[in-house]
């Protein structure tokens, strides 16, 4: 998974015509490193229908703020700069959640 490093980078990221799900997390989380094992597995699934990055919540505050990213890890959907949907809970995810929320995104 592609890692953000700028919002310059995030900016031109979201603005793909192919959809770009973004992965906000924190080293911190317990949650995030949960998913770490088996999203290589997940990208490897989809990655000719959606394009994934990750952003480090902790490192862009600004973008946090503005995208009103609470809980994470969370999952946010974009195509040509608009937000499509988020996947977003208070529990830990599963393979099989963030699965069906692909799903959605590519329908």
């Amino acid at each position: 998974m592609k890692e953000i490093k700028t919002e310059q980078e995030f900016d031109e990221a979201i603005s793909s015509t192919k959809p770009v799900v973004v992965k906000f997390y924190a080293d911190w989380c317990p949650d995030c490193q949960r998913i770490d094992p088996f999203m290589p597995a997940v990208e490897e699934a989809y990655k000719d229908k959606i394009d994934m990055m990750a952003v480090n919540r902790d490192h862009f505050a600004n973008l946090v703020e503005k995208l009103d990213v609470f809980g994470i890890p969370s999952f946010i959907a974009f195509q040509e700069g608009k937000e499509l949907s988020r996947f977003v809970s208070k529990v830990g995810k599963s393979r099989e959640e963030v699965e069906q929320f692909l799903d959605q995104v590519v329908r």
